[in-house]
């Protein structure tokens, strides 16, 4: 039974905005991804949600306040930032405090993420499930050693797709 999912937070929750170096929040414009409300909302009243990002130039309080700028911040009970833990993907010790921190086993966390070698092949190597959010298209690495759960190209699939991994059709 899964029973938290954590998602990367750039290029899989918000859109990174290229040569800005400074807390996301203090940026002149944020942005969501597409289509990654309606899969908050699909997912909120069943799963413990998270973000787990490599973030450097922001904490906790302000990547919650980069979410409000878009209205996403109430669906996250946690977030996780490198700049705080000074721990980062795909450092088995980060998925470790990751896990403490939603109080799960491996089986019962997903990541979702759209990086493959530091959310996929970091979660999977930690023993987490992972969706890989490829809206890029990109083929899988030729020296893949941990294929991903789940591969979405948009977020519309992600309901589907944690339903799968967690046995409910």
């Amino acid at each position: 039974m899964i029973r938290s999912i954590a998602f990367d937070w750039g290029f899989t929750v918000m859109a990174d905005i290229p040569d800005w170096k400074g807390p996301l929040v203090e940026a002149p414009h944020v942005e969501a991804m597409p289509g990654i409300r309606a899969a908050l909302e699909a997912l909120r009243p069943h799963y413990r949600l998270m973000i787990a990002t490599n973030a450097v130039y922001s904490n906790a309080q302000q990547v919650r306040a980069a979410l409000a700028r878009v209205g996403l911040d109430a669906y996250f009970d946690d977030i996780m930032t490198t700049l705080e833990t000074g721990l980062s993907k795909p450092d088995p010790a980060y998925f470790a405090a990751l896990l403490a921190r939603c109080g799960c086993a491996p089986h019962e966390a997903v990541l979702v993420g759209d990086t493959y070698p530091t959310d996929v092949a970091g979660a999977k190597q930690a023993g987490l499930r992972a969706v890989w959010y490829n809206w890029r298209g990109d083929p899988l690495p030729p020296d893949t050693r941990f294929e991903p759960d789940a591969v979405i190209r948009e977020h519309a699939e992600l309901p589907a797709a944690i339903r799968s991994l967690d046995g409910l059709r």
